[in-house]
């Protein structure tokens, strides 16, 4: 196998070692002790900024480069200002490193799958395929990196935006500035794990990729919010209880009601929710996921909070056993 692109021939290492030099462009010359010293941190600071960005510690071992120390350093410095403490650097730099794990995982897996396809169509066109998977997803990696780069950084000041302006929405009514209310939905897949069992790998990943994509159009469609999807499910908020009966009514029509998808239920329940970590914690998500549960097919199930919520001029509501609703 030709050497990836980036990588000299004969640098030696792990397949993955290797790759992982192509991507950022430099080797690693810095133990930890190093890192520590480069920055004006202590060991154990510089151990801990390391665990929250997402990585393992590597003991003695050579294994920083000189763009990890730039990047703890500039962590370092901002706790040298004062303007965070240490423990408040940790979390924010949790909170980069989890999304930029899940982003580079989703990223990685969507071009070996075009990978995937290139392939196949130079196959049928009886070509043959002279580079790895690998090597082509590092070529596709090295051409996007740039303009991706610069999409990264609009997309947040886009969504920081945003949040410092429901934020400031809250400030205004003088409420807990993480605490507010909202409608918190649930939309599941009925019957996953049966659809695992009969599906090959490759249609189960493709179906709930699809489902994930569809309910957040959805979601963002009705200025609603996803908070995280997990496999068969998607948990969204909407500030207001009828555009979140809209967009489960909206993924329901696109996924429940689309015979190629399997069909979906989804719960809704609203109040007093807390807001941290980009979560949401609070009776409402349990409520929602608990109505999830035992909703029927294609069908939306709402609490009694979100049921006096929707306007009774517009929205016709059955009760049901156990105290709860349905539109």
């Amino acid at each position: 196998m030709s050497e990836p692109p980036g990588v000299p021939p004969g640098t030696g290492g792990s397949p993955g070692e290797e790759y992982e030099r192509a991507v950022l462009g430099e080797e690693p010359v810095f133990t930890a002790l190093d890192v520590a010293t480069e920055t004006g941190a202590t060991i154990e600071q510089a151990q801990r900024l390391w665990r929250a960005l997402g990585f393992p510690e590597h003991g003695n071992a050579v294994a920083f480069t000189r763009g990890d120390v730039g990047a703890l350093s500039t962590l370092i410095g901002l706790v040298d200002t004062g303007l965070l403490d240490f423990d408040l650097a940790v979390n924010l730099t949790r909170a980069v490193g989890q999304t930029m794990a899940r982003l580079s995982d989703w990223e990685v897996s969507a071009l070996i799958h075009r990978v995937e396809e290139l392939e196949r169509e130079q196959r049928s066109a009886g070509q043959d395929v002279e580079e790895s998977r690998a090597e082509v997803a590092m070529r596709m990696i090295e051409s996007i990196g740039t303009p991706f780069e610069s999409l990264l950084v609009y997309v947040w000041r886009r969504h920081l935006a945003a949040a410092i302006a429901r934020t400031a929405a809250m400030g205004a009514r003088e409420e807990d500035l993480h605490t507010t209310e909202l409608t918190v939905g649930f939309a599941d897949i009925v019957s996953f794990t049966a659809l695992s069992n009969e599906l090959s790998e490759e249609r189960i990943g493709d179906m709930v990729e699809l489902f994930e994509a569809r309910c957040a159009d959805v979601v963002a469609a009705h200025r609603g919010r996803v908070i995280k999807s997990i496999g068969d499910s998607v948990l969204f908020v909407n500030d207001d209880a009828i555009q979140a009966y809209d967009t489960a009514e909206g993924i329901i029509t696109v996924v429940g009601r689309d015979l190629r998808m399997p069909d979906v239920r989804v719960g809704l329940a609203s109040g007093s929710v807390v807001m941290r970590l980009g979560d949401v914690f609070g009776p409402p998500v349990n409520m929602a996921s608990r109505l999830t549960g035992v909703a029927r097919r294609n069908r939306i199930i709402i609490d009694a909070r979100t049921a006096e919520l929707l306007p009774a001029d517009q929205f016709e509501t059955r009760f049901l056993q156990g105290g709860d609703y349905r539109p």
